[in-house]
């Protein structure tokens, strides 16, 4: 038998059973909420569940939770037990959703119960839901226009919804007034309440197999055994400072210009090191991450490239964050704006840390991902007899970045949260007067690449019946689109068309608020694909004919992008063919050609694409050039960066071209 001495008390068999206990039991509050909320949103899996020890200290969380959520309940059960030091009692529950105090934003609200054995708190519950509409000035709460947060919605610190068992009816109301769906939200409050009693009753009945100090050992070695084999593995690494940085499509108080996130990280033995502090200083809209959810971006970066260590406070122990000081667009403190953060730093941190460890761990190397993005339609519904409120709250799946040796995943959900589920369009036209008409991927969306980037969707749709509707939309990367890496060029801008094809149709970008619209409008916006991992012009031609029979790359990109001539053989059949000859003559004149396209005059290649003779990707992907894609007019500053990122990542990796020989 082994002497060695173990780093925990619990026998390996005990230990794993209570261990696997607390995963399961946050799996069901999960299908709790799913059996008993109200708002469609929260059934697309919208929400978050934890079990936290009796200092806050997150112990386990759902196995298909969202990431940005996991990273931040251990600040919110913290702050209910800050809050009441001396007045917290068996059958007490807690709401918050205060992203100053650790939070994300105003729609996401934490449900909390304290769990008491004897009198004594032994561990908390929280779910955390996000609520369709908390108020504001837009139906949704998503104004993009808000420079503070009183414009967002209503703002929730640590309040007693229940006490001792009793539900605070006129609590609960003042909270409820003041959204539009206050019926839906009540569901929702009421069905997260009903999860955390179910971890009550799981956690109680563990104590009761195994004993309370049992289960409290376990906590505290579930997180030990996380930091130990977090550690174990980064000490595994070699030391060094890896830097990057990714950016926002600008900030409104300074006119155009990228806005850049900059992201460090050191690996000193065990320990990661990550600095965000050189981030540009807050934006003039809502676009800006408060402290937690900056720390989550940074702990599910990172997660991603650990996939099999679990997460908990263990994890997070393994990792500092310097955010800097506060003020910036990581680290906006109060009253700073910040319920688009998701759309705004929040990926960014995530997709700029995937590129760091890119390069620790090119085997798992991934390019940059599609834009998390949200699309609010909200007004009256004529279809109801009482003019009723509605809200048509969407989001879309997208393409994941190229591989190392393998091609980004397709119509996938946002790296934000891969758990958030598509809603059906079905149950989305008999809630809302808006029709579906088309949801399907787009060909050309994949970022070039030896790996291709995933290829994203697009979706569109009508306005029926409604009255006094706007439209807001929450995203980005019209400007700072979707990146390759190694050599891969990047996807295609989001953005919203407003009856494209029409002759009022407008282009209305990637983030606004409160545009009126009425029935017969019609609307349509993609969502990018993944950037591209490695040089396009060293795939494999039976690959890139492969991606134009299943309806990825048109015969058109796959030979400006790829340098692969591809021809129809067969429409019936939908058969192609490479012509070999003819794709080895284009890839060496695009390899001697394409460095020379990133110095092209800038003006004359938007001159170029107002009079139709270049498209969106010929502008993106071979001249680095971004304009207002509805008017055609040239952004100088952002072209300037946006070249430099493509130098940067791409060019720098690409083959030299071949030079030619005197006879």
């Amino acid at each position: 038998m082994s002497t060695e001495q173990r780093p925990f008390s619990l026998d390996p068999v005990t230990f794993e059973v209570i261990k696997n206990a607390f995963s399961t039991t946050v799996d069901l509050m999960a299908e709790q909420i799913l059996r008993t909320c109200h708002s469609f949103v929260i059934y697309a899996r919208a929400f978050s569940s934890a079990v936290c020890d009796r200092h806050g200290n997150t112990v386990m969380q759902g196995s298909q939770d969202i990431a940005v959520h996991v990273g931040t309940l251990h600040f919110t059960a913290k702050a209910v037990l800050d809050a009441f030091p001396d007045d917290i009692h068996p059958g007490d529950v807690f709401a918050i959703n205060d992203p100053y105090l650790g939070g994300t934003h105003f729609n996401d609200v934490r449900i909390v119960r304290p769990i008491f054995h004897e009198g004594e708190i032994i561990a908390l519950a929280q779910s955390n839901g996000h609520w369709a509409d908390v108020g504001g000035s837009v139906p949704g709460s998503f104004d993009v226009t808000a420079q503070e947060h009183f414009g967002e919605g209503l703002r929730i610190p640590p309040v007693r919804i229940w006490s001792q068992g009793r539900y605070l009816a006129d609590v609960a109301r003042l909270i409820l007034s003041n959204s539009r769906a206050p019926e839906d939200t009540e569901g929702d409050l009421k069905a997260q309440a009903e999860a955390t009693g179910v971890c009550e009753r799981e956690i109680l009945r563990l104590v009761g197999k195994y004993g309370v100090d049992t289960v409290l050992t376990a906590m505290d070695e579930v997180q030990d055994y996380v930091e130990r084999l977090t550690r174990q593995r980064v000490a595994e690494l070699p030391d060094g400072v890896w830097e990057t940085e990714d950016y926002l499509d600008f900030d409104p108080n300074r006119g155009e210009g990228l806005v850049p996130v900059k992201v460090k990280l050191e690996i000193r033995g065990d320990q990661l090191h990550y600095d965000l502090s050189g981030s540009h200083p807050a934006v003039g809209t809502f676009l800006n991450c408060s402290f937690g959810s900056a720390f989550s971006g940074v702990v599910a970066g990172t997660k991603t490239f650990f996939p099999d260590v679990p997460l908990n406070s263990g994890f997070y122990r393994a990792v500092e964050i310097d955010l800097g000081p506060e003020g910036s667009v990581v680290n906006a403190p109060w009253p700073i704006a910040v319920t688009g953060f998701c759309s705004g730093p929040y990926e960014k941190i995530m997709n700029a840390i995937f590129e760091l460890w890119s390069e620790i761990m090119p085997e798992r190397a991934m390019a940059c991902s599609f834009n998390l993005e949200y699309l609010l339609v909200g007004g009256r519904d004529r279809r109801r007899p009482d003019d009723a409120f509605f809200m048509w709250y969407d989001w879309m799946v997208g393409g994941w970045g190229g591989r190392n040796g393998k091609d980004g995943s397709n119509a996938t959900a946002p790296v934000f949260g891969v758990g958030l589920a598509v809603q059906p369009l079905e149950g989305q036209e008999r809630l809302s007067p808006v029709l579906t008409t088309g949801h399907a991927i787009v060909t050309d969306s994949g970022g070039p690449g030896r790996s291709r980037g995933g290829c994203g969707v697009e979706k569109g749709g009508t306005l029926t019946e409604c009255d006094r509707t706007v439209m807001s939309y929450c995203c980005d990367r019209a400007r700072s689109v979707t990146w390759g890496i190694n050599g891969g060029l990047p996807s295609i801008p989001h953005g919203v068309w407003l009856n494209k094809g029409r002759e009022d149709q407008a282009f209305l970008g990637a983030v606004f608020s409160n545009v009126a619209v009425k029935s017969g409008d019609t609307f349509t916006r993609p969502s990018a694909g993944g950037g591209g991992f490695g040089d396009p012009l060293e795939r494999d031609a039976g690959l890139v004919c492969e991606d134009v029979i299943d309806g990825y790359v048109s015969v058109q990109r796959a030979r400006k992008d790829y340098g692969v001539v591809v021809h129809e053989t067969d429409p019936v059949l939908n058969l192609h063919a490479v012509d070999v000859a003819e794709t080895e003559r284009e890839r060496e004149r695009i390899r001697s050609e394409r460095l020379a396209w990133l110095e092209a005059d800038a003006e004359d290649v938007a001159r170029r694409y107002r009079a139709g003779e270049l498209d969106v990707m010929d502008l993106v992907r071979q001249f680095g050039v971004i304009v207002d894609w509805g008017t055609g007019e040239l952004f100088p500053r952002t072209t300037e960066t946006f070249r430099a990122m493509l130098r940067r990542r791409a060019a720098a990796h690409w083959a030299p071209a071949p030079t030619a020989v005197a006879g």
